[in-house]
């Protein structure tokens, strides 16, 4: 559980990059390919402001994510990632006046619920993480290969 602040920024920043890549698409408008040069039209995508930041903030949130998955079991960290979709319902609600249903709603508690159920499974590690499964190999158990006996 010591790790959750670094699964909470990846969660976080995830949801970021996909709200502002929402914001550049509104910001570009309908995209077209026709009469143009798709590599040309690609690149005007890729370097139009909104999508350049989002996309520079998932890189950002993946390298949180591979810092998380060296610490915890990856059955453990993966499940947060959904609560990106919690973030992203909310905030498209209020920023972009997106439909939040009962349907919805009901979907993000199950999210939620969901979770926590996963967190409260990080408690029966005991603080078990990435580097305490491998401290138990001694050299006389890993062969010159670099395989595990």
């Amino acid at each position: 559980m010591k790790y959750i602040v670094f699964i909470l920024f990846t969660v976080m920043t995830n949801a970021a990059a996909q709200l502002m890549l929402k914001q550049g698409m509104i910001s570009l408008g309908p995209i077209s390919f026709e009469g143009t040069n798709p590599l040309l039209k690609l690149l005007q995508i890729v370097f139009s402001p909104w999508i350049f930041l989002g996309l520079s903030t998932f890189v950002i949130s993946m390298a949180s994510h591979l810092y998380v998955l060296s610490k915890v079991e990856l059955s453990f960290a993966y499940p947060f990632l959904s609560l990106a979709y919690v973030a992203v319902a909310i905030f498209a609600y209020f920023i972009f006046r997106e439909d939040l249903n009962a349907w919805r709603v009901a979907g993000i508690a199950f999210i939620c619920v969901g979770t926590v159920l996963i967190a409260q499974s990080g408690r029966d590690l005991s603080g078990r993480g990435h580097e305490d499964q491998t401290a138990g190999l001694s050299p006389d158990k890993i062969n010159t290969s670099g395989m595990v006996r």
